[in-house]
């Protein structure tokens, strides 16, 4: 929701700014600054432990899918630990690295407005984090030999209503 809160109001922030630029000769300061470092950020990072719930990041299957089911598991389980593992340390390394940025007070000057931009170096390390917390509830799941009871329906392309599942297959 975060995420998707975040492009509406980027398509409207644009909107607006382009509007104000074209139309009445007043563009809105920090529009770029904004864009790049608001909206961006939280729409890309945030979303990250939603797309990992969902099952939609991109994986290729070329050699495992020939492989017997056991050995494409304990493959699966192998990733997903080693997913944590480099997860948990860019948490940690970006968390260090946002708190770093809170205390200069990071700011971008534009015109003359200075804006803030050390909140959005915690969204690297909230994100990952999430990830974290999602992935290692799907590698319990998967050694306790339980379905996740995280929702992969709306991931999938046969769950999309048949416009959307066309556009998908282009």
């Amino acid at each position: 929701m975060l995420s998707g809160l975040a492009i509406a109001l980027m398509m409207f922030h644009i909107a607006m700014d382009v509007t104000g630029r074209y139309i009445f000769n007043a563009p809105i300061p920090g529009t770029i600054t904004f864009v790049s470092y608001y909206y961006i950020a939280i729409a890309a990072f945030i979303l990250l432990a939603f797309v990992k719930q969902m099952g939609a990041h991109i994986s290729v299957e070329v050699v495992t899918e020939h492989l017997p089911a056991w050995i494409r598991n304990n493959l699966e389980r192998l990733a997903m630990l080693l997913s944590i593992v480099v997860l948990s340390l860019l948490a940690v390394r970006t968390w260090g690295e946002a708190g770093k940025k809170f205390e200069l007070g990071a700011s971008v000057v534009q015109g003359n407005t200075d804006i803030p931009i050390w909140i959005t170096y915690h969204t690297l390390p909230i994100g990952s984090g999430l990830m974290v917390l999602v992935v290692l509830y799907k590698l319990v799941a998967s050694c306790m030999g339980t379905e996740s009871a995280l929702d992969t329906e709306h991931a999938r392309a046969d769950a999309l209503p048949p416009a959307d599942r066309e556009n998908n297959n282009e």
